[in-house]
């Protein structure tokens, strides 16, 4: 299989899948090294294809989630306070598509997240803790974003309102 054919079929997995889908697993599938996996999904993202390379691995952002409505939300919480944060989140029934910090010195930062249940947030939190990784909150005095999806308003609403109450939601000017 030639280079192209590869990258047709990586996105046909990736737009059939449910899930996301290792570089490991998509190496090991065309019996390539995962460094060329690598180079082919940045080829993909070349030509338009919006593909988020997730903590879980890759898949394809549009589809099934054109109709969604998104927010971001400005917080600010302890590392303590991180699973309520993202538990609150999806308990109100949002998806939390990325975190972002802004950096006086390196400007906007992100990393795109996926959570959509606890169960996600319990795997992120237990990854971080595993690899010994520093959320990247923590290069901003801990406030951050988060880009918030749902099926309508009223759900993002919800969200907002828990996390205003839980006192981890700022306004856009840093204010709790």
């Amino acid at each position: 299989m030639d280079g192209e054919q590869r990258r047709k079929e990586i996105i046909r997995l990736l737009e059939t899948g449910c899930e996301p889908v290792s570089g490991a697993a998509l190496a090991k599938r065309f019996g390539v090294s995962r460094q060329v996996i690598v180079q082919d999904i940045a080829l993909l993202r070349a030509t338009d294809k919006t593909i988020l390379s997730t903590n879980k691995g890759y898949l394809i952002y549009g589809g099934n989630h054109r109709n969604m409505c998104r927010r971001t939300v400005a917080v600010k919480h302890t590392d303590a306070q991180m699973k309520d944060e993202l538990y609150t989140l999806v308990d109100a029934g949002a998806r939390v598509l990325d975190v972002v910090v802004e950096h006086d010195v390196y400007g906007q930062i992100a990393a795109d997240l996926m959570i959509a249940s606890r169960r996600d947030v319990d795997e992120f939190i237990a990854r971080i803790f595993a690899n010994r990784a520093k959320p990247l909150k923590e290069l901003t005095c801990d406030t951050h974003f988060h880009t918030l999806e749902a099926e309508n308003e009223e759900i993002l609403d919800e969200a907002e309102k828990r996390l205003k109450e839980k006192g981890y939601l700022l306004d856009f000017a840093g204010n709790l």
